[in-house]
Parts: structure tokens; sequence; C-alpha cells
């Protein structure tokens, strides 16, 4: 009998090999050598079947930071100290007129593939995809991503933080697993797959598997830098030939603003200026650096915003420690990228790696509101920031003013801080028809092909990189990948400019678009027009800016020039056709969630859920926030100590949980950290029983509104009651997903520490929408 290899040795030597079965037998790819009818009468072609990178060709690297703001880090003239980020601009170069979308899934989904973001059917965050051509969510397999095109150019491909372009409903441990990054090309993942996690308890997933880690108080950039070393270790001692494109990207700067409290000291007393004068200082920098123009000026606050000299006391103090956690988180970031730096110097790698350093996926976030938060979770709710009043809000920040930064908040800074670590734009994130919110620092570093520092002025896109790189390392994009004829890329290579500041532009047209705000950008000429959620379109004013003179869009030239303004109005009509742009999202039509993208439960009346299920996230569990249901937990208890959870969503920010505890069934709703609890008014007894928890909700106006009640039962027998409000009623998970039989992640009540598993027999859990 003919020797066959096992299954085992013929999958490590795919691994090591990195090829496909597609690469291996491409119709691409003909055999070059001669088939006879026997060995004897046959040629072994020169070249192998698998995939086999170009000689020299680099290691290619993209590391993306998240709401960073184009003028925090010191890279860009920010007072954050950001020293290996400034030496990789140093030795490389800095983009001063470099472009994202505003928010941070389309960003993702146009730097992976060089495409624009409807283009691939992300129009914004990809929790918030709807069933319409361009916007569902699923990027199609015809417009591969840089990881799928490297591996076929031989590269073996790692992807390592926040990925969140997985379409919602894919979010199961039963997949389907063809859009998570293994599916998109990477050959290992170690992340987070929505749009945030806590520093300390993270959501984790490797490959298509949930960690359950226990960092021993490590922070999540330590860890994913540790991972991304380990990864590219594990390649370097197997086929130290072979080239490896990684892409880093931590949750580093978007909330919670968490790190050790070292990091924070550092900055002690650094800002109580304020932010007004940090802007002034930082504009001051930017020009000595020669990342402006000589007669930029300040731009008026932002909406809400008010001059620092006008705070109170207790203001200054609160909102100037918020931004010296978030200078220590960014300076930390910037110490644990150099880690990954060192190494590849040290095992003498860096001279042959491409960098593409983006310092933000979007402008700063605006998301900590007017006083910013200690507790994280996004405040703004059906379109009210707060339940309470500002001054009870500073109070209430005053009061744990010690804990932000630390594991114990989840803190963002306010929106006076957001501005000025956008330093000299105006507008923020998700402000797609800003330059706030699009305006990115791009930095480019390769050491064998660029020899000294410089600025680049020319006009680009995120959706440039892709193209920019692979120009770069001399590689081009199949015809064919696993199968999909590939469409063209639609971004435009950087590379002209890598020898030349002077070069004329190539980038001419590009459009921006998010919840109805959108612009249109051509030749330096913008057209934009704000939208507020929730208005009709018609309503909308737009503006016209000559960016070629007017650097930060302080000069509105609408009425001036209103057949410019026709022009580039007609121009985004005709791009919005071309790439799917249409309809526009954001009017006064409520996006459902029956209009999202389905989830896997979503058309069904009820779901039975196991032991087991861990931080599944919100979209692909049972939908529960401001909604009508019933938990049926089947137990099974030998006596009356069973204790532990029952089911819970959410983490110590803000959730739900479904407990026993000394006896007793208890509910908890944590609303933004603040607590409200349901308690049986009687001991449970061994033997089995149904525990069941019934939420009636009465739609309300006001957060803090009569919303219908919560009982408790065991069995049919009522045990307790209570009326909610709609605070109550809106359980929002903050990105730690669902969990049955336990809590795992942070505690979603003080009661209990995690992950207090239910020590009964807890058979499943069966939820239902009546």
């Amino acid at each position: 009998m003919q020797y066959l290899p096992s299954y085992k040795t013929f999958f490590t030597l795919a691994l090591l090999s990195g090829a496909s079965a597609y690469a291996q037998y491409s119709p691409e790819k003909p055999y070059a050598g001669k088939v006879g009818v026997n060995l004897s009468q046959s040629t072994l072609a020169a070249t192998p079947f698998n995939p086999t990178a170009p000689k020299g060709a680099p290691n290619i690297v993209y590391i993306m930071l998240d709401d960073v703001g184009w003028g925090a880090s010191s890279a860009f003239g920010g007072l954050v100290e950001t020293p290996v980020f400034d030496s990789l601009a140093n030795n490389g170069l800095r983009y001063t007129n470099f472009h994202t979308t505003a928010i941070c899934s389309p960003t993702r989904a146009s730097l992976l593939t060089g495409r624009n973001h409807h283009s691939v059917n992300v129009p914004t965050v990809i929790d918030a995809a709807v069933n319409f051509p361009g916007h569902n969510g699923y990027m199609p397999f015809e417009k591969g991503t840089i990881a799928e095109i490297l591996r076929e150019d031989g590269y073996n491909t790692y992807a390592v933080g926040k990925w969140h372009v997985t379409p919602s409903p894919d979010l199961t441990p039963a997949g389907p697993f063809n859009r998570w990054p293994t599916g998109r090309g990477f050959d290992a993942f170690f992340g987070f797959m929505g749009g945030e996690t806590d520093q300390y308890t993270p959501a984790l997933w490797e490959n298509t598997g949930k960690v359950e880690p226990d960092l021993h108080g490590q922070h999540l950039t330590t860890v994913l830098v540790d991972k991304a070393i380990a990864y590219i270790a594990a390649q370097h001692s197997a086929a130290p030939e072979k080239p490896f494109f990684l892409y880093f990207t931590p949750g580093a700067t978007h909330g919670p603003h968490q790190v050790d409290k070292s990091w924070v000291e550092k900055y002690k007393g650094r800002f109580d200026a304020g932010w007004d004068v940090y802007r002034e200082q930082v504009l001051a920098r930017q020009k000595k650096l020669g990342l402006v123009p000589a007669n930029v000026t300040l731009p008026p606050n932002n909406p809400g915003v008010k001059p620092w000299a006008s705070l109170s006391p207790v203001e200054k103090k609160v909102f100037a420690r918020f931004f010296e956690v978030y200078a220590g988180f960014l300076s930390h970031t910037d110490y644990e990228v150099g880690r990954l730096i060192a190494y590849l110097r040290d095992t003498r790698q860096l001279d042959n790696t491409l960098i593409v350093l983006i310092i933000g996926d979007n402008g700063a976030s605006k998301e900590g509101g007017l006083s910013g938060h200690v507790h994280g979770i996004n405040e703004y709710i059906n379109g009210n920031l707060f339940a309470e009043s500002y001054d009870s809000r500073i109070k209430e920040i005053d009061s744990l003013y010690d804990k932000i930064g630390t594991w114990e908040s989840g803190p963002n800074y306010p929106v006076g801080w957001a501005q000025a670590a956008n330093t000299p734009f105006r507008y923020l994130k998700q402000d797609a028809n800003s330059e706030g919110g699009t305006r990115n620092p791009l930095v480019i570093f390769y050491p064998k092909l660029i020899k000294q520092g410089g600025i680049r002025t020319q006009y680009s896109h995120v959706n440039s990189i892709t193209p920019t790189v692979l120009e770069l390392a001399g590689l081009t994009v199949p015809k064919v990948i696993n199968g999909y004829p590939q469409d063209s890329l639609e971004g435009i290579s950087l590379a002209y400019t890598i020898h030349s500041s002077t070069a004329p532009g190539r980038h001419h047209v590009q459009y921006y678009e998010i919840a109805g705000g959108r612009s249109i950008y051509k030749d330096g000429w913008k057209a934009a027009v704000a939208h507020e959620r929730g208005t009709p379109f018609s309503n909308d004013k737009w503006e016209l800016y000559n960016l070629n003179e007017d650097f930060n869009e302080q000069h509105d030239l609408a009425a001036a020039n209103p057949a410019k303004l026709k022009e580039l109005q007609l121009l985004f009509d005709e791009q919005a056709h071309q790439y799917k742009v249409y309809p526009l999202l954001g009017d006064t039509t409520r996006i459902t969630p029956a209009l999202l993208t389905r989830g896997p439960l979503d058309s069904r009346r009820s779901a039975v859920l196991y032991p087991g299920l861990t931080q599944v996230p919100t979209r692909s569990a049972p939908f529960l926030s401001e909604e009508s249901f019933i938990i049926n937990a089947d137990v099974e208890l030998k006596d009356d100590q069973a204790e532990g959870v029952l089911l819970a969503i959410g983490g110590r920010f803000s959730g739900f949980t479904l407990f026993v505890q000394e006896g007793r069934l208890k509910a908890v709703h944590n609303n933004n950290g603040r607590l409200t609890d349901l308690t049986a008014s009687r001991k449970l007894s061994a033997g089995k029983a149904i525990l069941r928890y019934e939420l009636k909700y009465t739609p309300a106006r006001r957060l803090t509104d009569p919303a219908g009640t919560e009982i408790l039962y065991i069995n049919d027998e009522k045990v307790a009651e209570r009326v909610i409000t709609k605070e109550d009623a809106l359980i929002t998970p903050y990105d730690e997903g669902l969990d049955i039989g336990r809590d795992q992640g942070s505690a979603v009540s003080p009661l209990y520490r995690s992950p207090y598993t239910f020590t009964g027999k807890l058979n499943h859990v069966e939820i239902i929408h009546p």
C-alpha cells in the first residue's frame, strides 16, 4: 500500500508552508514543469505551488489606534509624550492631509480592503448595519483584504487587537466564521471582536475560540503586544526567510480610558491650565513642526464647550484628571508599541519592515459628553445626554475622582478635551462633514526606502493605504482569491509621494458619509453638510470650503460661490450612486432592530440557552433593551445553599443580572453604575424549579418615567414585584455580552465576585418575547 502521511503531519506541513489549498491548485498558476505518464518522463517545476514572496519582500505592519485626535500625540504637535511615534515619524514620513471615514468600523473596512466603505457594505459601526446594498455589514469576498492578498503572495498574516468588522449576526460560537479574521486572510487572530472592551477584564477571542483570560492585573495593550511578538517569533524561528504581515489595533485610546496609575501620575498637574491653553500651545507646536500653515488660527469652541476660565474649581479639578488619564493611556500605548519595534530591531527585522502608523481611526471622541463620565458606557441615550443635571453629574464625578482611570472605572473625557485633542480642527468623531471627524495623523516608516524624515501634504484617504503598501512591496492583487474574481482597488497609492514632497496629488475625488452627515472633496474644494439625527434631510444646510486656502474650515463660501457648491453637490450624488451610499440613514425613521441586519435569534420568539455560553455579543444574543421579555431558568437544587448567576448581560458599568444568593432569587439592574435590585420574599427549597423573571415594558418618554413592572416567580408563585423606569429597561451590555450560568468578565452587581458560577444544576435558560 502506498504510504500516506498522517492527517496531523499533512496539517503541520501545510501550516509551516503557509499554503492554502487554492494556492496549490490555482488555475492562475498552471504547472510550469512537465507531466509525463510516469515519474521518469516528468520534470519537476522550478517553483513550488505554494505562494512564495518575492526575494527581499518587506515585513508589513499596520498599527492603528482608536479615537486619538489630530493634536494629541507629540508626533503631531500634541502635549502627550509619544517618543516611539516621534521616532517613527522623524525617520519616516508624516502625512498631514490623510483622512479616515469619521468612525471605526468603516475606517477599518476601508483600510483592510483598499476600497470605499460602502463598497464593502460597512456604512457605519458594524453593529448598526441595515439590510440594504452597501449597508448590510457583509464585506464581499470579491473585495479581498490585504491579508488575503498577502497570504497569496507568500506572507504569514496576523491580526492582534480590535476587529469590529464581522457582521453582528455572525458573532456567535457557531459562526459562521468566514468573515471573522481567520476567514478573511489571517493565519491567526487574538483580540476583541467588538468596538471596545475593558482594558483589565477584556472580552477576548483567539482565532474563533473564546478566551477566558486572567491578565493578573496586566493591561490589555501589554498582553496584545506580547501576543504579537509571540506570533512573529514563532514564524521567525520556523521560516526566517518568509515575510509577515501584522495588523496591530489596540483598544487605545477608545473608552474606557484605563491605565496603571504610574502613567497617570506622570501627567499630574500638567493640564491644569485647561483645554484653551492646550489648543494654543499645540497649534504653536504644529506650526513649528511645519504640520500646518503659518496662517492657521483656532476655530470657535464646539457647541456647549465652556471657556476653561469660566469653570468652577471642581470642574477644573475633575476635567484635568480626565485628560491626565487619557494622556497616560496614550503614552502607555506608545511605550508598548515601542516594545514591538524594539523586538523587530533586536531580531534584525526592522530595516526591512514597512510600518504604517495611523494615529486614530477617526477624530477625537465626543462620547464623553459635556461633563465626561467615569462609568464606561456611551451616554447618548435616545438623544438625551444624561438622566440627571450637569451639576449633579459633576458632583458625582468628583466623588469618584480617585477611581478615574483605574480598573474600577470606565471613563471617557468631556468634549472640551476632545476638541483640544483634535487641534486645530473643530468637530469630532462621527462628523463625516468635517476635517475634525476625518483627518488623522499618518506615518509611513520604511528604512529600506525612506532614508530621512519629511512631511507630505498630498491629499489621501484610508483606502489609499493598501494600494500604497502593495506598490512599495512590489506585490499585486491576484485576479482570483479563494475562487472569487477580484474587483479593482479604489484607493490611490501614495507611493509616488515617497521621494517627492511636491509631486502633484493624484487623489482627486473622495466622498464621506456617516449617519446622514456627508461631504465631498474635489481637488482642494469641499462641500459638506451636517445632519442632526431624527430630522428631515430637507433641513440640512450645505457649506463650502476651499481647503487649499482654509486648512481647518473656518470660512464658509457657499453663499459666495453657489456654482461651485452645486457642482460638488451633484458630484456627491454621482459618487453616492456609484458606491451604494444611498439610502442615507439618520432621518426621522428610527432604526429599529427589525431594520438591522438580522441576528441569529431576531426572528425567534424564544431562545433556549445553555450553561457555558459566555460573552455573546449584543446583536447575536436575544434583544432585551426596551422590550417586554420573560426569563425562565430550569434548575435542580439539592438544598437551599445553591448560589450563583443564572443569566448576566453586561458588566460592572452597565447591564442586568439574574442570580441566586443566600437562598434568594435576585435581579439587579446596573444603570451606568447606579444599581437597583429586586429580591424574592422567600428562600428557595430543594428540588426542581422554574425560576422566572418577567419584565413588562410600557414605553416612556423620559429616563426617570415609570415604564412598567418587573416580577420574580418561583415556579408560578410571585415572590417580588416593583415598578421600573425607562432607564431600568435600557439594558445595555457595554460589549461584555451575555453569559449563562456565570458572569464572565466584570460583575454586573457588586453583590458577588465574577464569575460567580451557579452551584446548582442549571439545565437551561429560556428567553421569551411575549
